[in-house]
């Protein structure tokens, strides 16, 4: 294996990349409300990071005019001032000058952080009150100026049979919009600073809404040179990495930060059996070198009372789970960048830490895995991570979902992306769906329906987390986990030059989605009933693997016939599915028939 003198070469330059264009955009209030004389209300209907804009038509010289700006309101026309820790209210004062003038309302240094130049402070708000204002103020008079990277809103659709998903689909789509404001991926405003568990789930987002590469790929490699402090956080660095070759096609990043992924995946870290050692609050000084970072600290998620009791032993199946994870994932890479040596050896490693990990890990009692060496605590994040990233053998799946289902949304907003993912590939559409919309305070219908969020929050609700941000994009898995997942879509071969078509439809009546893709948009739309009806247009240069579900909406297929394009065709059986292999570019419709049960 390269040593560490090997990862410590090629410093400097090569890690500065120019910044990514930010542009604004003028919104005009959905509503404009006169309160009282001189005093008026306005909503812009969503969230945005944005600077005020105030164009006064008649000249009023030295008139004093307070703007207050803010996330939250406590009444009909009125801006909560006090909603929470870290839920934004700005006030501002104006005097006006002779003549007619466009006054941009002055905001805080702090909301300057990363922002270029040519953009200016911003913060995020949707209401606006103004006081003492002048004379024939009216709605075209004040614009908020959202700051975000360019965003194609048409590039990506989903619409299905439950309005409350197709709710949750537009808040997190928008967040994606929103919360690109920097030209970077952050965590929010309240710390604004790139985070790698954000800018993974952040990551898959854009891909899903936006179909854009440049922003993720940015983020990412800025996150290698300037890592944050969570160990998993420092192996999200190589799954991103791998994330960025399958979607976009290109090779050049992996090339570039190859000795840094090497680095990331922490085997230098690992005992002989494989799995990582507790880290020492301060790292030795190769290791530092190697990862960019002194210290580095378990975290498993975030905030501590989402961990459903996780017991915080030294070797932890949490974090482990991600070191099977970034093994798998560099031995992969390493085989397309040509290194074969590196590539056995990383199959090997993650090989071994798998089956280190289903070895002493586990409780042949419960059937259940432990929250590390030592517990004889289960917590739903020590069954979900090996799940969803596909340690558990085949032969304990089944009590290991059971227990799943039994703990229901008791992580964060950050682990649901992985809940989801574990539930999805193991034939738990329905109750993956019912998570989403549940009633309670656990849930994005919560957010949408009780909270009225128009961009994904830091956490489910602020009894939780009090001092949560409104604008996290950690929580907007449903932006990847919809139209991937639950419609299918995703690549098998670099820059979908293949793709992967599965639709996992639960008792959902019907669905449709676009997702863009370099070579074009994929469009699925399926009619769940007795007979599985699915239409595709895949675009050229692409060929599909088309999964059929046999069961589902009270229907067995099993047996049925496949027509393709009106003709019968034959399809390999596989487990839940039916596969149809290299379908051509086009439109095709297909057809399962079945019967009821």
């Amino acid at each position: 294996m390269m040593g560490l003198k090997g990862l410590l070469r090629g410093r400097g330059s090569r890690y500065a990349v120019a910044p990514l264009p930010v542009q604004r955009t003028a919104v005009a209030p959905a509503q404009f409300t006169e309160v009282s004389s001189g005093h008026y209300f306005v909503d812009f209907g969503r969230v945005a990071f944005a600077g005020l804009e105030l164009t006064v038509p008649e000249p009023e010289h030295g008139r004093r005019v307070t703007m207050r700006m803010g996330e939250a309101r406590s009444g009909a026309h009125q801006i909560d001032q006090a909603a929470g820790v870290s839920v934004r209210y700005h006030e501002a004062r104006i005097k006006l000058a002779r003549g007619k003038h466009k006054y941009v309302v002055p905001l805080t240094k702090e909301d300057a952080r990363w922002m270029p130049k040519g953009i200016g402070p911003v913060m995020p708000f949707r209401f606006v009150e103004i006081l003492n204002a002048p004379r024939g103020l009216k709605a075209p008079h004040v614009r908020q100026q959202m700051a975000h990277y360019p965003f194609d809103h048409s590039a990506a659709h989903f619409n299905c049979s439950e309005p409350r998903l197709n709710a949750i689909w537009e808040l997190c789509k928008y967040t994606m919009k929103a919360t690109s404001f920097a030209g970077i991926f952050v965590d929010g405003d309240r710390e604004r600073k790139p985070y790698e568990a954000d800018a993974y789930i952040n990551q898959l987002g854009w891909y899903y809404c936006a179909g854009e590469y440049a922003l993720p790929r940015y983020s990412h490699e800025y996150l290698i040179r300037h890592p944050t402090w969570p160990t998993e956080w420092i192996m999200f660095s190589v799954l991103m990495a791998w994330e960025d070759y399958l979607y976009s096609g290109e090779t050049a990043s992996l090339r570039k930060f190859y000795r840094d992924l090497y680095a990331k995946t922490l085997l230098a870290l690992a005992r002989n059996d494989g799995l990582l050692e507790p880290p020492p609050r301060r790292l030795p000084l190769r290791h530092q070198r190697a990862i960019h970072i002194r210290k580095i600290r378990n975290i498993v998620d975030w905030p501590v009372g989402d961990r459903d009791g996780y017991e915080m032993v030294p070797v932890n199946t949490v974090v482990n789970a991600f070191h099977v994870r970034a093994l798998e994932r560099m031995s992969r890479i390493a085989g397309v960048l040509g290194h074969a040596a590196d590539e056995q050896r990383f199959r090997a490693a993650s090989e071994q830490a798998a089956s280190s990990l289903n070895d002493k890990l586990f409780d042949e009692t419960t059937g259940l895995y432990i929250d590390g060496e030592g517990s004889r605590h289960s917590s739903l994040h020590a069954n979900m991570f090996p799940l969803a990233f596909g340690v558990v053998p085949k032969s304990r799946c089944g009590k290991v979902v059971e227990f799943i289902r039994s703990r229901g949304m008791a992580c964060s907003v950050y682990a649901a992306q992985f809940l989801m993912d574990a539930l999805f590939e193991n034939g738990q559409t329905d109750h993956a769906l019912a998570l989403m919309v549940a009633p309670g305070d656990r849930s994005w219908r919560h957010m949408v329906e009780d909270l009225g969020a128009t961009i994904t929050f830091e956490d489910w609700d602020n009894n939780y987390k009090p001092k949560q941000d409104w604008n996290h994009p950690w929580g907007a898995a449903p932006a990847n986990v919809l139209p991937r997942q639950l419609m299918g879509v995703s690549p098998i071969a670099p820059g979908f030059s293949k793709v992967m078509i599965r639709p996992q439809p639960g008792s959902l009546a019907w669905a449709e989605s676009r997702t863009p893709t370099p070579r074009g948009p994929i469009t699925v739309r399926f009619e769940n009933a007795e007979t599985f009806r699915l239409e595709v247009e895949i675009p050229v240069g692409v060929s599909a693997r088309i999964g059929l579900p046999l069961q589902s909406a009270g229907a067995s297929r099993v047996g049925g016939s496949i027509r393709l394009d009106g003709r019968e065709v034959a399809a390999v059986p596989s487990e839940q599915i039916v596969l149809l292999e290299d379908v051509p570019p086009g439109r095709h419709e297909i057809m399962l028939s079945g019967k009821s049960i």
